[in-house]
């Protein structure tokens, strides 16, 4: 199945098993703004915790704060952001649609990567075990042909991108014969920047309003903030500050779902102490993309900054305040680099579904469809169901789910027979199902399946939550991490 059809597949998986709804769908929708929906916001929220207690809880020296969306204009001002927080577009005056150039730059290298996979799959198919790939990719000529056409390309384009030339980036579109994706066409307009951040006004009255900012960034509200953490935390370098919370951005070309929105969270990192980029921004001297392959590529998830002491000199140079830190062991006062990792939350939980949604040929010939999400990080741990609607199996269903619920996210469902709830189950990650039987009321035990074997066994009801809960829980998850 081509990959294109199996991400149509899992946005419309989204959407039926209630993980993630087109904002403001019943009007049709809201571009680049998504809702998640009843599964989805108890995965987002497994993944941020995951994420928030194998930093702060298993770090002595990093700590978590919660900054407001709404910071004074002037940290923008600082940041760089308010001059040089900008995209490259381009027009195509055919089809009237606005593109970012250097996606669609980055599109065409992608295209020759795509060729080269093509041949090498081929090959392989065609030679089997015997394939040298090394072999085949430095003599087979249609490979070596697109590989310098892509390195050609990638270097044009990292120095067009590393030097801010709109210009370049304008005759690499024309010289590629890049076409606008519906007309078809290369009528394209000059290359022009565009800020990307979201500005309102605060105040009572329009006379006494002011400009201000949606933030673009949660960092900014780790920066102005560490030194009143260092202080009170008493936080000797190296420290780290981590928080998790909404950005937003002006987003002119959202696209591919989720991993591209104009609202989006983001979870953020600090370490104070003293795939690489074709552009590095404007605060930083190294960095680095953490990448998984979706669907529709190889796409950043991560990205890790070297940001140096730009954003704590800056803001320290347009607060006309002092905050730097005072090193007791040295007895002298200086501004701290900054290590940054900061993750897309929304990415992440495209990542994860990418990588969990799975079609599964069976014995009988039928096909089933199940997310094989992480037991820790499902939205439900355990789905009750009563073998049928009657003989007291609902009553007995319900007095183990009132016991289990404490403890981890159970679903009772009583509805259709057991082999389409297993189903259900299955469609939105549950890892276990219990079913209780006639026999339960006898033995007081049930059958316990597991989601990705669909193997069943007879277990005690008295062991079940000692059973499941070690399985299902984050601990479980950050002690692999020790």
């Amino acid at each position: 199945m081509a990959q294109e059809d199996v991400f149509k597949k899992i946005v419309a998986h989204c959407k039926e098993y209630g993980f993630v709804f087109p904002g403001s769908d019943i009007y049709d929708g809201l571009g680049a703004v998504y809702d998640y929906g009843q599964n989805g916001v108890e995965l987002k929220n497994n993944i941020k915790q995951y994420w928030w207690q194998s930093m702060v809880l298993l770090h002595e020296n990093i700590v978590g704060i919660d900054s407001a969306v709404f910071m004074h204009p002037t940290v923008w001002k600082a940041s760089g952001h308010v001059d040089a927080f900008n995209d490259p577009l381009i027009d195509n005056r055919d089809s009237k649609k606005r593109y970012r150039a250097d996606v669609l730059i980055e599109d065409q290298i992608a295209k020759y990567e795509e060729k080269i996979e093509k041949e090498v799959a081929k090959a392989r198919k065609r030679f089997g075990d015997a394939f040298d790939e090394a072999q085949f990719c430095t003599t087979n000529q249609r490979v070596i042909d697109n590989q310098t056409r892509r390195d050609a390309l990638h270097k044009r384009y990292e120095e067009a991108m590393n030097a801010n030339d709109l210009k370049a980036l304008y005759q690499i579109i024309i010289d590629e014969e890049i076409v606008d994706p519906i007309s078809g066409t290369r009528n394209w307009t000059e290359v022009r920047q565009f800020n990307l951040m979201f500005k309102t006004e605060v105040g009572s009255t329009a006379e006494g309003a002011s400009a201000i900012y949606l933030r673009p960034e949660t960092a900014q509200g780790i920066f102005v903030n560490y030194l009143n953490v260092q202080k009170t935390g008493r936080m000797k370098l190296p420290f780290g500050i981590a928080q998790i919370g909404k950005a937003f951005r002006n987003e002119i070309v959202a696209r591919q779902f989720i991993f591209r929105m104009r609202e989006f969270e983001q979870m953020e990192m600090e370490c104070y102490r003293f795939h690489d980029h074709e552009k590095l921004a404007h605060y930083a001297n190294a960095a680095t993309d953490i990448e998984f392959k979706m669907p529709f590529g190889f796409k950043e998830v991560e990205g890790i900054h070297s940001r140096t002491d730009y954003d704590l000199r800056r803001h320290e140079e347009f607060s006309g305040k002092s905050i730097k830190y005072f090193d007791p062991e040295t007895n002298e006062s200086y501004t701290p680099y900054d290590i940054e990792t900061s993750i897309g939350v929304d990415r992440m939980f495209l990542s994860v579904m990418c990588h969990a949604y799975t079609e599964e040929k069976l014995d009988n010939g039928e096909t089933r469809v199940v997310l094989r999400l992480p037991a820790a990080l499902a939205p439900v741990k355990l789905a009750v169901l009563p073998l049928v609607r009657k003989d007291g199996l609902p009553e007995k269903a319900r007095e183990i789910m009132n016991e289990l619920k404490f403890h981890f996210n159970c679903k009772y469902e009583e509805k259709d027979t057991i082999g389409k709830r297993y189903r259900r189950a299955d469609a939105i990650g549950t890892p276990y199902c219990i079913t209780i039987d006639h026999d339960t009321l006898k033995e007081n035990t049930v059958t316990l399946r597991d989601r990705d074997t669909m193997t069943q066994e007879r277990v005690p009801v008295e062991q079940l939550r000692a059973l499941i809960e070690d399985k299902v829980s984050i601990t479980s998850l950050l002690k692999q991490l020790q």
